[in-house]
């Protein structure tokens, strides 16, 4: 699985359609095809965004909750029930849903920030406050990276 790299700030069309950044889309790679899901995040007021492949992954982890427990209830509703799931068109744009924009102060522009396996879509404004405060973080923190996992030798898991 490609990882999402970097910041890119794109304009948003009087459609509501923006770019999405080309190093983004040779990420999803072969599952471009399905497109990108958004939601809004739990934490930021910004959108979370996944190739079809992670959505999927988050299903089965939610397989390990209680069908009707009411944890599940919670999750699957702001997850999956406040997704949407935006095909790109032959530009490599996607039209942002409006209440999605509003809900997370987007308006001419939108900047994509790749966290890895996964991105986000913040108003350029409200992304520079999180950089900085999530680099106050780290340092306050002393945050590093996990070692490898078992049987992973150290470099092939890029950190």
């Amino acid at each position: 699985m490609a990882l999402f790299l970097s910041r890119f700030t794109n304009r948003i069309d009087k459609k509501g359609r923006v770019s999405v950044p080309a190093p983004f889309r040779a990420a999803l790679g072969g599952q471009l095809h399905n497109g990108v899901v958004l939601f809004c995040s739990h934490q930021h007021s910004c959108l979370e965004g996944f190739d079809w492949a992670r959505m999927d992954e988050i299903g089965d982890r939610m397989d390990k909750f209680d069908l009707f427990s009411e944890d599940q209830d919670d999750l699957a509703t702001t997850i999956f029930g406040e997704s949407v799931q935006l095909i790109c068109d032959g530009e490599g744009r996607i039209t942002l849903p409006v209440e999605l924009m509003e809900a997370v102060h987007i308006a001419e522009r939108a900047m994509f920030v790749g966290l890895g396996r996964k991105f986000q879509i913040w108003s350029p404004e409200m992304f520079e406050r999180r950089r900085l405060k999530a680099r106050d973080n780290v340092i306050d923190r002393k945050l590093t990276v996990p070692g490898a996992p078992q049987g992973r030798k150290g470099g092939e898991d890029g950190a």
